[in-house]
């Protein structure tokens, strides 16, 4: 049964980037009955908490953005809290809905699900065919499992479990912790730190050649709202803007936006990742749906909302 204005809807983790942002669409489309909890309040890493809560609430659709997330540094450092984390919030939630007789929900991932050497786009078809980027390999296993796990319910069970994976997000309540963040929101806070000190240069991790694709989060939810309102209830869905660019490219873009006047110094003594992360994004086109929000766009809204947070 399609999701009614009416349906109460359960968001995991809407305190966070992606499940804010989930929220604000699901709001501005005139969702009424929303399911928020905050992790004081049903700790996701607790089974018989999610399994009672999901059971008392009965939600119509969940969204699940809750997650341990970070960028290379946070990845590579925590991998133990990493996979355990992710693994035990997903497993808790998909099989919690599960126990709980609920039918439709959507499982959020990430593009680093794919192969390390992978061919450019990527395809969704190209899971489990090569090894990971050994950086953020238990982040990455801990969300294979959860796609096959929501699979696996669909097959044996007849449930109605999509997965999203999106590239590289960003955009308000994104994480502008240096050790911890990802590279768009790290650059972002660097820049314009380095033009309130007047610096003559700002460092970026790495050599600037990987390539990368970055999505502004609003466009994340829109595709998640999108895949609920029509009814797409199974399989494996890349999101993106399917172009990419150098982190070169996008350092020089970020400074452009934000005013500073130095140059970019690359510290190579730092990981550079993964070489290139490209989607395709074909599945999602045919469906009709496509990003609409540009970079420069993204990353002065993305700005402005990093500068309301110091204020």
């Amino acid at each position: 049964m399609p999701v009614q204005k009416t349906s109460k809807i359960f968001i995991a983790g809407h305190r966070g980037m992606v499940g804010s942002a989930i929220v604000r669409r699901l709001q501005s489309a005139g969702y009424g009955h929303l399911l928020t909890r905050t992790r004081q309040e049903v700790d996701l890493l607790d089974q018989r908490t999610t399994f009672d809560f999901l059971q008392a609430e009965k939600p119509d659709y969940i969204f699940i953005a809750a997650a341990r997330v970070g960028g290379i540094h946070a990845n590579n450092t925590y991998r133990a809290d990493f996979i355990y984390q992710n693994l035990t919030i997903q497993n808790n939630l998909i099989h919690g809905a599960l126990k709980a007789g609920i039918n439709d929900l959507c499982f959020l991932g990430s593009s680093c699900i794919y192969p390390r050497e992978c061919h450019q786009p990527i395809k969704e078809d190209y899971l489990l065919t090569g090894p990971l980027e050994p950086t953020n390999e238990p982040y990455a296993i801990a969300k294979i499992a959860g796609i096959k796990l929501c699979e696996s319910c669909n097959r044996q069970y007849g449930t109605r479990f999509v997965s999203v994976m999106p590239t590289n997000l960003y955009g308000p309540n994104d994480n502008y912790d240096l050790a911890n963040s990802h590279v768009l929101p790290a650059l972002i806070r660097k820049a314009h730190e380095a033009r309130l000190r007047n610096d003559p240069e700002y460092v970026v991790w790495g050599t600037g050649t990987p390539k990368r694709e970055f999505l502004y989060v609003d466009d994340m939810a829109d595709a998640c709202v999108f895949l609920m309102e029509n009814n797409i209830h199974d399989g494996l869905y890349n999101v993106g803007t399917g172009t990419d660019v150098t982190i070169r490219e996008l350092a020089e873009t970020v400074m452009e936006v934000i005013g500073f006047e130095g140059k970019i110094v690359f510290d190579s003594s730092k990981p550079d990742g993964t070489p290139r992360k490209l989607l395709d994004v074909s599945r999602m086109k045919q469906l009709g749906w496509q990003a609409n929000t540009s970079m420069r766009d993204g990353i002065a809204q993305a700005y402005a909302s990093y500068l309301a947070t110091l204020n």
